[in-house]
């Protein structure tokens, strides 16, 4: 039975691989979480945590991933997700670590892609063109570079952006969710305030996206860097009409400029190829089935 360690266990992501960790999707393994209180910038609690473990496999998650916040505080967002991951390299080498790590980089490393380049492939040399994303790459550079020198089993993941239950409502799609349930509850006036609308992303169940670090543990190639994706462009506007129509609400919407990105990418559309050939990966659960679930969450988990 092999033994999983995750970093950034307590966040969106972490939640739910936790639950399917322990319904099976990761085949029989004993899961293990950072504890509480471990901070990746502190190498002597992390090394003790990952002795303590000796794991098998490593997904690595935590980060500071909310990218206004990277612009604020790009040091911080430096020390968690380049020089965290370092201390992390560092602490699996000395506790003789002969197993596979699991990098969680980000399809946000591409930067600007023109919409004759799409859908996006692994092949195409990353521009990060926010703080976050160049954390991330930073973070990817050094992690192939230990797979290189150290010949440490290193597989990188760069997923898309996904969605599902719990996701924190600062993100746009939960974003709406929130609102939308407060204005049919009556908590919120007519109004819904919204970003830019016509721009186009890739999502992804958050489910699916944990299935497919599943396969890249257990079927990835060392070494090879691989999307995590839908394959499918999908208008943010059209999500938001999905959203109201399961509802059952018409708000009038406002624009709130202070939420558009500068050089905000306008269209957006991956290619899972790579994860598919490699690992016999497919998403599962559709994107109606999702915003459902985002906005059931929403209705039970008010908050007071």
């Amino acid at each position: 039975m092999r033994r999983l360690y995750v970093t950034g266990a307590g966040g969106f992501v972490g939640h739910h691989l936790a639950q399917m960790a322990a319904s099976g999707a990761f085949g029989e393994c004993e899961y293990h979480s950072m504890p509480n209180g471990v901070d990746m910038r502190d190498i002597d609690s992390l090394r003790a945590s990952v002795a303590s473990i000796k794991p098998d496999w490593v997904i690595h998650l935590a980060a500071r991933s909310f990218v206004p916040d990277s612009f604020a505080n790009p040091r911080e967002t430096l020390d968690v997700n380049l020089l965290g991951t370092l201390n992390l390299l560092w602490v699996l080498r000395d506790t003789t670590f002969t197993g596979r790590l699991l990098y969680v980089s980000s399809g946000d490393v591409y930067g600007a892609v023109p919409e004759e380049s799409l859908p996006v492939t692994e092949m195409r040399i990353p521009e990060p063109r926010n703080p976050y994303a160049v954390s991330k790459l930073s973070a990817e550079h050094l992690c192939r570079q230990w797979y290189l020198s150290e010949k440490m089993d290193v597989v990188i993941a760069r997923p898309f952006n996904h969605i599902g239950p719990a996701q924190d409502s600062r993100f746009v799609v939960p974003g709406f969710a929130d609102q939308l349930c407060r204005i049919a509850a009556g908590e919120q006036d007519g109004r819904l305030i919204v970003g830019d609308l016509d721009v186009s992303r890739d999502f992804s169940d958050v489910r699916d996206v944990v299935r497919a670090y599943a396969a890249l543990l257990r079927d990835g190639q060392s070494g090879v860097t691989y999307n995590v994706c839908s394959g499918r462009e999908v208008m943010i506007r059209a999500v938001l009409r999905q959203l109201c129509e399961l509802v059952g609400v018409d708000p009038i919407i406002e624009e709130d400029r202070s939420r558009f990105r500068p050089n905000e990418q306008r269209r957006m559309v991956a290619s899972c190829e790579r994860l598919q050939r490699d690992t016999g990966w497919r998403p599962q659960i559709s994107l109606e089935t999702s915003l459902a679930q985002i906005l059931d969450y929403f209705r039970t988990n008010k908050k007071p």
